[in-house]
This record gives C-alpha cells, structure tokens and sequence, in this order.
C-alpha cells in the first residue's frame, strides 16, 4: 500500500496531512452514515499521497464495517483476487441472498463446486452481499493500488459501484489509472503539495540546509510528490544533498523513487535481498509461507529479517512493503535466474491440494523454457478457474500454458484453447493473437477448422457483419468431416449472421449446404430449425410455413444450454409464421432461463424479443419496463444491444420527435456496423409511424426499403400491410396489390387469426363494395380473437374511414369511436388523432385527449411500482434491474409517498392497468 514516511517519522507526516482532501472525504463519510451511498477514485501519481488518504478513512470510520482490498501487479491474472480480499470477512455466515446470487458466491469463492457462474450474476450478488452488510451500520470498503486489480474483480466493483443508492456503502478506490473499469466514476485527484509545504517537507528530512536555487529546483522537479521528496535525501551525503547531485526528474519521478529504493536494496546483505525477493514473488503476503520459502532456499529467517530491512518490508499479520515501489524495484532489480528460483521455493512450499492454482502459477513462472508438466498442470488449473466463473483467469492459465508448451502440435492445439476462452472472457485482442500462433503451428485439418470458427466467432463479437457469415459458413463447411453436431449449429450461427448483415449470397449459400447434409436419424430442435430455415430461403414462405411451425414448436422448450448457444437464432421461428401466442410463451420462458442461468451477457437480446412481443399487444406499460431492464443488462454487460422493440414502441406511440430521432440514429448505426436488418427495422418503424402521422408518401418510401430484403423472414414480411395501406392512400394501386400477393405467401399458410387477419384487413383496403365490407368484418373479428389489440383497433379505423368515404355517417362514428377510444387508451398518440380527425368529418364534436400518466413519478419509480404492483418481491425487482434489495426499498418508500398509499395492496387501485404508467 501507498505511504508517505513511516508512523515514526511524525514530524514529515504531519507536514502531509492535507486538510483539505482530508475534510472532503470526512464529509462523504458523514453521507454514508445519514443513509446514503458515496462512491470516489482517488487518483494520483505513485508516492503522492493516495493511501495516506485512505488510511485516514480507516480511522475515522472506526466503528462501522470496515473493508479492504488491494490490487497486487503479479495477481492481475487471478480471478476475483481483489474481491475475495474484500468480501472474505462478509462470507461467515453468508446473509440470506437470492439462491442464484448465493450460488454465485459461493462458487467463485470455492466454497462449492457447480457451473460457472456469469460474471454480471457475481457482481448483482456482490452488490446484495454490500447491501445487506450495511443494514445495521455503516460499511467503508476500501480498495488501493486499484490499477493492479484483476480484471474480473475490477469489472464487479466497477458494477457495484454505479449501482449503489440508498445502501449506506462508502466505497474508495486508490488509483494511477482508473481503467475502464472505474471510468466515469466520481473522482478525486490528488495533487502534489503546494511549494512551501515541500520545501518544508524537505527541509525536515535533510540534515544539512539547501542552497536555495538547489531548494526550488528540487521542489519543481518533485512536483510536490511527498514519497519523492521524503526518499530524495537517503544515499546521499551531506555534500550530495546540499550540491543538488542526483536531482529528480519531473518526467521521471516514479523511477527516481524506485531508484533510491533500489540504491537501499544493493547494501542490504544476501539473506536480506532473498527475504526481499520472496516476499516480492509472493503476492498473498502469508509471512508463514514466505518464511518456508526462504528456508527452502538455504536462508535463515533469523539472519534474513531486520537486516536493514526496516523501512522497506513489514511484518505482522501480513509481509507488506512500505510502498508499491518497492516491491517492483526488488522484483526487477534481481536477475531472472533468481527471481525463478524464488518462485520454484514458492512452488514447493504451497500445498498442492490447498491452492494448486497458485502453485502451478510460480510453477510456470519458474520455468526457463518449455516444460510439459507445468502446461499440463495450467491447463487443470484453468479448468478450476472455469468452474468458478474466472474466465479470464483460464485465460490466462492456458495463454501461459501456450508459452510453456515446446511440442508443435499440442502448442497449436492449446493456443486454440487459449484463443476461445480468451474471447469467452472478452479479451478479443488476445483472442486474435493467440489465434495467430495458433496457425502458426501445426494444425491439423480438424484444428484448422477450429481456428476458422474462432475467427468467424472473432468477427461477430467484434460487430464485424459483413465479416463474420462468410467465416462463419467456411468454418461449417470444414467442420462437417469431423463433428458433424458442431457443424450444424455453425451453420445456424452463419445463417443468423448472414441475416442481420443482409447477405443474401451467403444465407443462399447456408440453406443449400444445409440441405445437403445427411439426415439425422432422430432431429433434434436445431435440426428441424435448421432445415425449416434452409426451406425458407430456398423455397420461399408458403412452402416452409409447415417446417417453420415445427420448428416453432421444437424450440418452444429448449433446454438452457441450447437456449445459451444458438437461442438467439431461435427466437424467429414463430414470428415467421405469425404465431403470437407461441411467441410470447416461448419468449417469456427464454427470458425466465436466461435470468435464472444468470446470463446478463445474453439477457438483453431475449428481453428485446420479448418486449416486442408485448409492444404487438399494445401493453407499452410492461414492453417499457422490459426494455429499461435490457438497457440496464446492456450497460452493465458493456454488450450494446439494438433498439428494436423501443423503435416499434415509439412508431405505435406516434410521437414523431422521438421516433424519427430513433430512427435516424439506428439508420446511422445499422450502416456504420454492416447491419442491414438494422435499417429494416428502422424503416418498418418509420413506414408505421407514418402511417399513423397520415404521411403516407414518407410511409410508403420507408416501406419499399423495409419490404426490399426479401430473405428476412419477419420485419419485411410486418412491413407489407403497411406498404399496402401507404400505397392504396396514395392511389397507387398495383403496388398495392403486388405487396398483398407477397403477404399472402405468409399469412394463409400459417392460418392464424393474427395472419388472416391482417391479410382480411390489407385485401379489404384494395376491394370495394360488399366484399370489402365482409373483408373488414372478417378482419375485426379475426383480430378480435387475439391479444394484437392495436392491430385490432387499427381495423377498426381502416373500416371506420371506408364506412364514411361510403357515406355512412352512423356506422362510421361507431367504429371510429371504438378504434379512438382504443389508441388513446393504448397510448397510440398519431393513431388517436387519425382517428379523432374523421370523426370530426361525420359530424361528431372530439376533443383531443391523453393518456393519464403519473407525471409525478420518475421512469425509474414507474418501472419499479409495475413490477411491485404484478407481485414482485424486492430481491426480485432488484434482480431484475440490477439493483439492491434496499435501493427498490427506497425507491418504493417514494413511490408510496407520491401516490398517497401506505403499502403494495394500493398500487392496484393508483395503477389499475399497465398501460396508465407509461414512462416518459
């Protein structure tokens, strides 16, 4: 940990007390302890003065809990090294947690064994296990040196710390750098010293006085750095110091400090530099196990400690230097060939049955070249990490591993290894290196494909669509003599790819390859979705209908590990053949696994389904709250997700300022990234808010583009009765009925209400008399028997303007009032006013009219009060939006407050329908 000086230098300790920084931390502290949540980076230089700072807190929050962590640099690669520092005093007992976040903990922590948690599961857990910690008292956690935090307990804290409210938690970080992690968290940077307090501080730690000019030059180039100008003076004479020989320099002051640590270091006896070494190698700081290693090394402990050591090393409970320099100045200062003897001591004096990770880790950091035993026992320790959810520790593992492997073929095949789990762990540049030395060895022709699927992976996780389909499919094609169950799911992540980047060349490509292979035995869902989707490209929708509802069907209940793979690519199946009803089932159970799983990474695409799904029944209310909850896993996760189901939202809600804002922006977005399905559904969105504006030039403009990728096997096939509706309003008949003949393909096979009744609707917009009158009745009464209720208030509007057009004044008013009643009800602003514009022509008085909003509750209170009002405890309500228990606690004391209830039994009477919140 950082310090400035030691305790019994208190004369230069008090000259660096900082009142100021001091007192701003004091009053976060005092925020914490009224109730309130305060997170900080204290930020600055090394030797500035950080830890001191932090100390300070310590002692100041005596009293309440008390946490601490800190970041070691030869640990970055070990998963949750921080974490387990700052939690382990929490874990006995463990509080009352959700099961799935206990198990969590309980995984990583290695107090069970089980599946690989998710990381973003961890860090909600880890959010609840702070929450809980601090409902009695106040809780201080404390992290230093955060810059050399593994990564994964960095991303956990970095999540925690965004999401603290209403916990009584104080977290400081002490930090160089914030990293990623930490960015855009509050921060504090802390400066050098003002000059006179340096010239001060200088002037108590020299024994001679300074010629000024040497004075003011020392101060400069210190920077106001307190460990510089406190370690200025040691190894120098009298002379030396007074003549200015060896000044700092201000671009290196870092290297200066470690210099003067290292010009200690050289005196010290033998024994004193091998203590200094181990404890440097050993990054748990166990004096017993330090203590071990330097026997075994033929030192005695006795001859080693005290040696001029004081000042640099301490002992106690735990071996700590005095500053984080020191131990980098030991560790580089000794030759390679002791710094690996050092880690073979340590090696040998870990248990390795207690902590084979560790061991095989100074293993491998002892070895001088290739050494089979050493990768074999990385690979086994990455498979530990796996088990516990430290993807990027495995990562890390097998990379080395790869370094320790002389054999040419089995370093190309663990190189893959490496070049997979560090793409699972997110690390995408180490991904593609260690891919490269994959195929820079021997493969064989199975492992050649593997590295052509990595690289397809590779593109895909980079956003790369015009990219990763034509990998992906090569990859497909190449695994098939080898692992023919591989090959077909490649095929079907090729095929999905190839879809969202509008590669018409390569989903024909997929679907002809598909078809080719041999014929499973007994089909399983991704077979029967496979060739349903293959059928769909090359044979066009009415002859698929049948192999699509199959496979509707197939995927409907999915186990987990399927869902988790290629689940995505699934979701298709009933939204081709206009089955509403399956889609919402299907849609409701895949976000139910996902959420139990604890996948985050892969929550947000399975909300987005499901929120469009319920976005087509006109419940805005809980498609909101659904896409709030995936915007909230996407930026937890860092995984940005596509607006879809908010796009056909605001379309319906026909506020055009936002929509077209949406629009534009995913337009822009859709073309950056090479994601032509992404303008599809951006042109649906504009072709139906259109239409409800009666812009029906700009709706059907929007419509020729969304309805022109034919291959897409949903969106496009949405936008043709809006095509057919902008068209007939414009006279432009044929066009019409070209895109009702396209229609057609789709909704009379599938044989839905929701399919025939919009192809009654479309074909009643482009007939006339009695049998236009019979089309919209059917329609009506077809919509009427599913949950589409916009699509069904839409009918009735259509009708409702033919009955008047024909003269039907009464009739007319009775449909147009219904279909008025409806949008407003819904939300459906531009439909509203469409509908309230004709009823106005048959003669009948409309005022304009709203939604009754609860205008006095935030996004962030509505979205809770829903979830509490449909019967969701707090855990669950925090689960859902990645909050703690007691932050929805608060939230709902102020919802209760606003609405003028006392409890969750009243907010069925203030919000007695889904649609009345609706968030702004």
């Amino acid at each position: 940990m950082e310090s400035v000086g030691n305790t019994a230098e208190s004369g230069p300790q008090r000259l660096v007390d900082r009142e100021v920084e001091r007192s701003a931390l004091d009053e976060l502290l005092a925020a914490v302890r009224s109730g309130e949540s305060r997170v900080l980076v204290v930020r600055g230089d090394a030797g500035v003065g950080k830890s001191t700072l932090l100390d300070h807190v310590a002692t100041a929050a005596e009293g309440n809990g008390i946490l601490r962590g800190q970041g070691v640099e030869s640990e970055m690669e070990l998963s949750f090294a921080t974490l387990h520092q700052l939690c382990t005093p929490l874990l006995d007992p463990l509080p009352d947690l959700p099961g799935p976040q206990r198990a969590a903990l309980e995984t990583i922590f290695g107090l069970r064994t089980g599946t690989p948690p998710d990381q973003f599961l961890v860090s909600l857990a880890v959010l609840s296990l702070l929450s809980e910690a601090s409902r009695d008292r106040p809780l201080v956690c404390l992290v230093d040196d955060a810059q050399w935090m593994d990564r994964a307990s960095a991303q956990v804290l970095g999540f925690v710390a965004r999401r603290l409210q209403a916990e009584s938690v104080l977290m400081i970080f002490g930090t160089r750098d914030p990293g990623d992690a930490l960015l855009g968290l509050p921060e504090f940077l802390v400066q050098g010293l003002r000059d006179a307090d340096a010239r001060a501080l200088l002037d108590s730690v020299t024994q001679a006085p300074l010629d000024e000019r040497v004075l003011d030059r020392i101060v400069a180039e210190a920077k106001g750095n307190p460990l510089a100008l406190l370690e200025f003076p040691r190894g120098l004479s009298t002379t030396q110091v007074a003549g200015g020989f060896g000044l700092l320099h201000a671009a290196t002051v870092p290297e200066q400090i470690e210099q003067s640590f290292l010009s200690r270091i050289e005196e010290l006896s033998e024994e004193a530099r091998v203590l200094l070494l181990v404890a440097a190698a050993e990054p748990l700081g166990d004096p017993v196990l330090t203590w071990r290693a330097v026997e075994h090394l033929g030192v005695a402990v006795d001859a080693a400690v005290g040696q001029g050591t004081e000042g640099l090393l301490a002992v106690d409970d735990r071996v700590t230097f005095r500053h984080p320099l020191v131990r980098s100045a030991v560790y580089r200062a000794a030759t390679a060939g002791d710094r690996r003897a050092a880690h073979r001591a340590l090696a040998a004096v870990t248990d390795e049955h207690l902590d084979p990770d560790r061991r095989a880790w100074h293993l491998a950091a002892a070895a001088d070249g290739p050494d089979e035993a050493v990768a074999i026992e990385l690979e086994r320790a990455a498979e530990r990490a796996r088990a516990t959810g430290g993807l990027a520790a495995a990562a890390a593992f097998l990379q080395r591993a790869v370094i320790l492997t002389g054999d040419v073929h089995l370093r190309a095949g663990r190189a893959l290894a490496a070049a997979g789990a560090s793409l699972q762990a997110g690390d995408l540049d180490a991904a593609r290196r260690f891919a490269e030395v994959a195929e820079r060895n021997e493969l064989d022709e199975f492992q050649s494909a593997q590295a052509h699927l990595l690289r397809g992976q590779l593109a895909f996780a980079s956003g790369l669509g015009a990219d990763a389909a034509p990998l992906l499919l090569e990859a497909a094609q190449r695994l098939q003599p080898f692992a023919m169950e591989l090959a077909r799911e490649t095929y079907l992540m090729a095929w999905g790819a190839a879809i969202f980047a509008g590669q018409s060349d390569v989903i024909l490509s997929v679907a002809r390859a598909v078809q080719a292979l041999p014929q499973p035995e007994e089909p399983r869902p991704l077979d029967v979705l496979l060739e349903a989707y293959a059928l769909l490209t090359t044979a066009g929708r009415a002859a698929a209908t049948p192999a699509l509802q199959h496979a509707a069907v197939a995927v409907s209940e999915l186990p987990v590990n399927d869902l988790l793979r290629w689940g995505w690519v699934a979701t298709g199946a009933s939204s081709a053949v206009w089955d509403q009803d399956l889609m919402l089932a299907t849609f409701t159970r895949q976000v139910q696994l996902v959420r139990e799983a604890g996948a985050l990474g892969q929550l947000p695409i399975h909300i987005s389904t499901l929120a469009i799904a319920l976005t087509g029944r006109g419940e805005f209310g809980a498609a909101a709250a659904l896409i709030d909850e995936g915007n909230a896993a996407a930026a937890a996760t860092g995984i940005p997700i596509a607006p879809y189901p908010a796009l056909w939202m605001e379309a319906l809600r026909g506020r055009e300022e936002q929509a077209s804002a949406l629009i534009e922006n995913t337009i822009e977005w859709a073309g950056a990234t090479g994601q032509r399905h992404g303008v599809t559904t951006a042109q649906w969105a504009s072709t139906v808010l259109h239409n409800g504006l009666a812009k029906y030039d700009l709706a059907a403009t929007a419509a020729r583009v969304a309805t022109a990728n034919t291959y897409e096997p949903w969106v496009s096939a949405w936008a043709l009765p809006e095509l057919i509706e902008a068209a007939e309003r414009l006279g432009d008949t044929a066009s019409a009925r070209a895109a009702l003949d396209r229609l057609v393909e789709s909704t009379t096979t599938s044989g839905t209400d929701w399919a025939l009744g919009i192809e009654a609707r479309s074909r009643a917009l482009i007939s006339t008399g009695a049998e236009a009158e019979a089309l919209y009745r059917d329609a009506i009464d077809r919509l009427g028997r599913t949950t589409m209720a916009p699509e069904l208030a839409r009918a009735r509007l259509l009708y409702g303007e033919w009955l008047r057009r024909e003269g039907r004044r009464i009739d007319a008013q009775e449909q147009l009032r219904t279909a008025h009643e409806s949008f407003v009800a819904m939300g459906m602003e531009a439909f509203a006013e469409r509908a309230r514009r004709e009823l106005v022509a048959t003669g009948e008085k409309t005022r304009r009219r709203t939604v009754e909003t609860r205008t006095d509750l935030t996004a962030h209170e509505q979205q809770i009060a829903l979830l509490a009002r449909d019967g969701l405890s707090n855990q669950e309500i925090g689960a859902r939006l990645f909050l703690s228990s007691r932050t929805v606690e608060w939230h709902l004391r102020k919802v209760f407050s606003k609405l003028e209830i006392t409890s969750r039994r009243g907010l069925r009477d203030a919000l007695p329908s889904r649609e009345q919140i609706l968030p702004a």
